[in-house]
């Protein structure tokens, strides 16, 4: 993997070295806090691209990082929704499981009289 990024980086090293031997006419250009007399229009050309490739690398992570909290909340609200779920389960159970021993109290008091108080009467 190494000795394929070393050959492109190679490459696109001559190939740009090449862009600005080959385009030497020399044009004036006008930007728009200076004025810059002189400059070949292949190393125009290579500043042009190089900001170009600099400016969508930014946008383009500033997008993605968008897109990812997005993705990220929509997840953890999935998991909120799933935990409240899961929560009113439980609590369902245990108010269950509560009622039925309350009843069951119950029914034993009524079943084993002599586990009441005795009056003396």
């Amino acid at each position: 993997m190494r000795f394929i990024l070393a050959l492109l980086l190679i490459v696109l090293f001559v190939y740009s070295l090449a862009l600005v031997l080959l385009n030497g006419m020399p044009v004036s250009v006008d930007l728009w806090f200076t004025h810059v007399p002189e400059m070949r229009v292949g190393l125009l050309v290579l500043i042009t691209l190089a900001l170009g490739v600099l400016v969508g690398l930014l946008l383009g992570v500033q997008v993605f990082r968008v897109f990812q909290n997005h993705w990220e909340i929509k997840r953890l609200q999935k998991e909120i929704d799933r935990l409240r779920k899961e929560q009113i389960q439980v609590a369902q159970s245990v108010a269950a499981e509560a009622a039925a021993s309350v009843r069951h109290e119950k029914t034993v008091l009524d079943i084993n009289p002599e586990s009441q108080p005795r009056t003396p009467l």
